[in-house]
């Protein structure tokens, strides 16, 4: 394939990575992006490759959309409302509705698009699957409040007996929260709009992508921003729970190789594939990652018995249905949080970030601690 690549959030972490890859690759790249705050507190970023065609403009602005569509072999949907705030509409508005409106274009105006790449989420699985100790896969769901203010962070079967957390493939669809359900309708948008109407489209469903260029302003940025913000100012930061939950992290170089195989092979179209590390970290030590690359080993984290009603226990995905095509994962957490530490240390308001940092570190304690 060759030709022009839409990017629909273009401008934020995986859209500016993938839009470099695709420069490199000779295709001319147009971006939409309505530049949110708090993602994008500066307007237009700097990294923005200037050989983009760029377009602020919001993804549900049916007209807009329809300018940067009119031309493009192909598009990428990598815009999307991220955040813990119980606004729940704006999810569905923003990605529900705008992958709605994307398809709608493209049948209605008999675009000749070649190919539909979205982005989904881990979200999307929710809490994984576990093994019991009969042999039995099952898919448990939220743990009690109860349970967890007692200070029991791992799951239990109804005698009292340990669940072992398992890795959960694409077909384990468990969305706990209003952005996991969203992505879930983009999900399935991609796969039945697409087969209906002859659309080659493939969702990506991405673990916790990782990597320069993640922002260091909104929330939903994660661990990397958190602990690595908290170790430049000298501070420990606190881990929920035990620490022990477990999670896959997936650096954005990999996410960029799944993305451009999705655009070339075909074997991807009508297909929902898991994007993850393929090595399962506790949150703890990838606590340890980001203090070593500080050079803050001496200092060790807050593990106060605290937790978030509604987080998962463990979050791990199989990749064996992309790297079945091919794909690997080849970079390893330190590779991610050596680039976001380089990133972070070469942005010139720095004390900007760091006050922000401060301000939100004060905010972070509206959590449940366990009952003593």
């Amino acid at each position: 394939m060759s030709g022009t690549i839409l990017i629909i959030g273009g401008a934020g972490f995986i859209g500016s990575h993938t839009a470099d890859r695709l420069l490199a690759l000779g295709y001319h790249v147009r971006v939409l992006d309505n530049l949110q705050k708090p993602v994008h507190t500066k307007g237009k970023p700097e990294y923005l490759d200037p050989a983009i065609q760029f377009i602020h403009a919001d993804a549900r602005d049916r007209d807009a959309l329809l300018r940067a569509l009119r031309g493009a072999d192909a598009v990428y949907h990598l815009a999307a409302y991220q955040d813990y705030l119980n606004d729940f509409s704006t999810f569905f508005h923003v990605n529900a509705v705008s992958t709605a409106l994307l398809y709608e274009l493209i049948v209605g105006e008999r675009l000749p698009v070649k190919k539909v790449v979205v982005a989904s989420s881990q979200f999307v699985q929710g809490e994984g699957r576990y093994l019991r100790q009969d042999g039995q896969i099952i898919a448990p769901t939220l743990r009690p409040i109860e349970q967890l203010q007692r200070g029991q962070w791992d799951w239990v079967d109804e005698t009292g007996a340990p669940l072992q957390w398992q890795w959960t493939a694409e077909d384990h669809v468990n969305p706990p929260n209003a952005y996991a359900l969203s992505k879930h309708s983009q999900e399935q948008q991609a796969m039945r709009f697409g087969l209906r109407y002859g659309i080659p489209s493939t969702a990506l469903r991405y673990s916790i992508v990782q990597g320069a260029r993640q922002s260091f302003y909104n929330a939903y940025s994660g661990a990397c921003r958190i602990f690595c913000l908290h170790y430049l100012l000298g501070r420990a930061p606190t881990l929920y729970e035990d620490g022990q939950q477990h999670r896959d992290f997936v650096n954005i170089h990999d996410v960029v190789d799944a993305n451009i195989l999705a655009l070339h092979d075909p074997r991807t179209d009508y297909q929902v594939l898991n994007v993850g590390g393929g090595k399962a970290y506790t949150v703890a030590e990838f606590d340890r990652i980001v203090a070593g690359a500080f050079g803050k080993q001496e200092l060790q984290p807050n593990i106060p018995g605290q937790f978030r009603f509604g987080d998962t226990r463990n979050a791990c995905s199989d990749t064996a249905k992309l790297q079945s095509l091919g794909w690997q994962p080849r970079r390893t957490p330190h590779d991610s949080v050596r680039e976001y530490v380089e990133y972070l240390q070469g942005q010139s308001d720095l004390q900007q970030i760091l006050d922000h940092a401060e301000k939100t570190m004060k905010g972070m304690n509206v959590v449940q601690s366990i009952n003593k």
